[in-house]
């Protein structure tokens, strides 16, 4: 059951009579998990409506953009070291981060809006670089979700390894690169327009896709070991962590290809 999304640890789902000493009368589904999953995509919806709003009406400036991505941040740490407490802090996560992602996906979107504006004289119905984002990430959710049941790509213990290595690996060098960019050594080829900076971002959201297929593997695994009925949140949570890294990760592809133009 190993998995490169952080809020999924191997023993994550083991041991819960010794772990929490409570009897359980109701255990987890794949379908509870769902259900809970939706619930928290709504919430991030409807506050990142209300954030988008907000930025474009200046209401929201810097500190609260910032504010809020840290925010996210401890509430996503407390909620890994206490799954218990999923059912209230994961949908305070997805309501903080629909204040990050609503925010900080107008202040792009206007960004780029110049760069789209002339592509736009080409492709009239193009829409901005944001809900491109939504529709891919909307789009790459619903093929893995038909993928993993198909059988179309097995799970297996090899692909695990590999999406497990290369997560780590991609998260060890945005951690270099952040504190390279504390002394303004920056990476110009990997974040740049230029075709390695794409070629790296496509890898990355195809990284982010694949790990998808982890977190179902593993919500599945968990349900069979009859996991206690909260964990559907905390599954819920993990499945919305990779999605705002996917979404993220498309977004800035996007703002690489817009630059382009």
């Amino acid at each position: 059951m190993a998995t490169s999304n952080p809020a999924f640890s191997q023993d994550m789902f083991a041991g819960y009579e010794q772990v929490y000493g409570a009897p359980r009368t109701t255990t987890m589904t794949v379908q509870g998990t769902m259900v809970k999953a939706l619930a928290l995509l709504a919430i991030l919806s409807a506050t990142a409506a209300f954030s988008w709003n907000a930025t474009s009406e200046g209401q929201i400036g810097v500190g609260l953009l910032f504010g809020s991505m840290f925010g996210g941040f401890i509430v996503a740490m407390f909620t890994m070291y206490r799954p218990t407490a999923a059912p209230w802090s994961a949908p305070i996560y997805a309501a903080i981060e629909g204040v990050f992602l609503g925010s900080l996906s107008q202040i792009i979107d206007t960004q780029f809006s110049g760069h789209l504006a002339n592509a736009r004289r080409a492709i009239p119905d193009m829409n901005g670089i944001a809900m491109q984002a939504v529709s891919l990430t909307v789009g790459v959710l619903f093929i893995m979700l038909f993928v993993y049941p198909t059988g179309l790509i097995r799970v297996t213990e090899k692909l695990t390894t590999g999406i497990v290595a290369a997560t780590g690996a991609v998260c060890l060098f945005y951690v270099v690169t952040l504190v390279l960019g504390m002394f303004h050594i920056e990476m110009p080829l990997v974040f740049s327009s230029s075709v390695y900076g794409i070629g790296f971002s496509l890898f990355v959201v195809g990284l982010a896709a694949f790990n998808l297929l982890l977190d179902f593997d593993f919500i599945e695994k968990a349900s069979q070991s009859n996991a206690p009925k909260y964990m559907e949140w905390y599954g819920a949570f993990g499945l919305m962590v990779t999605l705002i890294w996917l979404y993220l990760e498309i977004l800035r592809l996007l703002s690489k290809l817009a630059d382009r133009r």
